[in-house]
């Protein structure tokens, strides 16, 4: 298949607003993919590299050929061009990152390199979710929607179950040990109480900030795997030998991987993920255990499995509530032990794997930071000719200059796309077809999810997850959080 054809199909999809229209385009391409490029073709129809990732950044993307005239790549050429890309490694492998990217952007057109960047950057914003796929797979297969979507929870992975439904066989799909599946996920909720309206009684566990981990034993054979369904078994030693000590012959365990200091408290997150350092796993459900898969259970049932099997070293904390005061307390003690929040499981609910629910709802403390928009860079896919991911400064009264903590292009509806454009644009110094740097006047509230410390920062702080809350007219620059303020977040 061509591989333009696909990135017309992107284009498409992405100016078209009816989910049924953009269901009977994706189910389309799917027909059109040969056996060998239904995983790759999937995974570029959802905005990613059947790779994830190849080790190529923005800075790789700057100084690229021309387009070609006329296009001549296969879906399949480009899969083996971005495998062989991320292959490369050891000394002179950028330079050579860079020459193969170079060569494969020289046989794209303008729409495919558009639509290469996009999948490159992680920034294709054409509507496509998950959702939206699952349906066209099913239509592509000639599937009742509902099989499809059994066999994603189980697979955790849709180019999987697009490979098995288009050309094999989807009744080989089945919950198996060794096998990820995609995690379950919570939704927010604004407070404890608000949870409370939604699930009572319920479980309040404590949130932690730690790297999402499913461990998968069957015998002595044991895998770990993480919330992207990536292999982490040989990097965490600490998680396999606690697997490996349970009295259990078979098991499926989610959890949280979580580094402690001296005195027990959790780490920041980037401490925990760190190259070397040590990880303790503390699980909060049981997936399957010795033959029985459980996924189907409700939460109260899986729990007692989880409670009789894992010690309660390796276990996540679990209060039963029933009232906004109880929840309150719970919340408070997560707090002050250190940990990000809470969530609220329904105790009557099954595993609703690989997705975002309402029987599981996550509490946090929201964080805001008054900052400048100091840059912003133009958008792709559905975001093409709007200013989209902001450049954001704090101030620095030292200089009277302000500081770069990081980028964010979440939290913005199109009205905000279209307003910032006009507002941004009206601010430029300077302007191209990537970014255009703006006279720091604008600011901006910003909801974040903690500090951590960077390097790639001259302010030697970033903000984890940041997203739009709204625009402060009412203040000025001088107004803003200076970067005194947000290195003081930030751990020791």
């Amino acid at each position: 298949m061509e591989f333009a054809q696909l990135a017309g199909t992107s284009a498409a999809v992405a100016v078209t607003a009816a989910r049924k229209q953009k269901i009977a385009l994706l189910a389309e391409a799917l027909r059109a993919l040969g056996p060998a490029e239904v995983l790759a073709g999937t995974a570029y129809l959802a905005g990613e590299l059947r790779q994830r990732q190849i080790g190529v950044g923005w800075a790789s993307l700057r100084d690229l050929p021309p387009p070609a005239d006329v296009p001549t790549l296969t879906v399949g050429e480009v899969d083996a061009a971005l495998q062989s890309i991320g292959e490369l490694s050891g000394a002179g492998s950028q330079a050579a990152k860079r020459d193969a990217l170079g060569a494969l952007f020289a046989r794209a057109t303008a729409d495919e390199q558009a639509f290469l960047r996009g999948l490159l950057t992680g920034e294709v914003r054409q509507g496509a979710l998950t959702g939206v796929l699952t349906d066209a797979v099913a239509l592509a297969a000639g599937r009742p929607v509902a099989e499809i979507r059994r066999a994603l929870l189980l697979a955790g992975d849709l180019r999987a179950v697009a490979a098995e439904a288009l050309h094999g066989d989807l009744g080989a799909i089945r919950l198996a040990v060794g096998r990820p599946l995609a995690p379950m996920l919570a939704s927010p909720a604004t407070d404890v109480t608000d949870a409370l309206t939604r699930i009572s009684p319920a479980a309040v566990e404590p949130k932690l900030d730690g790297i999402r981990i499913q461990v998968h034993r069957d015998g002595d054979e044991i895998a770990v795997f993480s919330r992207s369904l990536d292999d982490l078994t040989a990097r965490v030693p600490e998680v396999v030998a606690a697997a490996r000590a349970l009295p259990t012959r078979a098991v499926i365990l989610d959890g949280e991987g979580l580094g402690l200091d001296g005195s027990g408290r959790p780490l920041a997150f980037q401490d925990t993920v760190r190259k070397g350092g040590v990880l303790q796993p503390h699980f909060f459900d049981v997936l399957h255990h010795d033959g029985a898969d459980l996924i189907d259970e409700p939460a109260a049932a899986r729990f007692a499995v989880l409670d009789a099997l894992v010690p309660a070293a390796h276990r996540v904390g679990r209060t039963v509530v029933d009232t906004p005061e109880q929840a309150a307390e719970a919340f408070r003690a997560a707090l002050d032990a250190g940990q990000e929040g809470v969530v609220v499981k329904d105790l009557a609910a099954g595993y609703d794997a690989g997705r975002r629910g309402a029987s599981w709802l996550k509490v946090k403390p929201r964080h805001t930071l008054d900052l400048v928009v100091l840059a912003a860079e133009w958008g792709h896919g559905r975001r093409q000719g709007w200013l989209s991911n902001l450049h954001l400064g704090a101030r620095d009264p030292g200089t009277d200059g302000f500081v770069m903590l990081g980028k964010t292009f979440k939290g913005m509806t199109d009205e905000v796309l279209r307003w910032q454009t006009d507002r941004l644009r009206a601010l430029a110094t300077t302007e191209d077809d990537w970014v255009v740097r703006v006279r720091p006047e604008l600011v901006v509230e910003i909801a974040f999810d903690g500090v951590q410390r960077s390097t790639r920062y001259p302010g030697g702080v970033a903000l984890r997850f940041a997203r739009v809350v709204r625009y402060r007219e009412d203040k000025t620059p001088a107004d803003a959080d200076t970067i005194a303020t947000v290195q003081a977040l930030s751990p020791p």
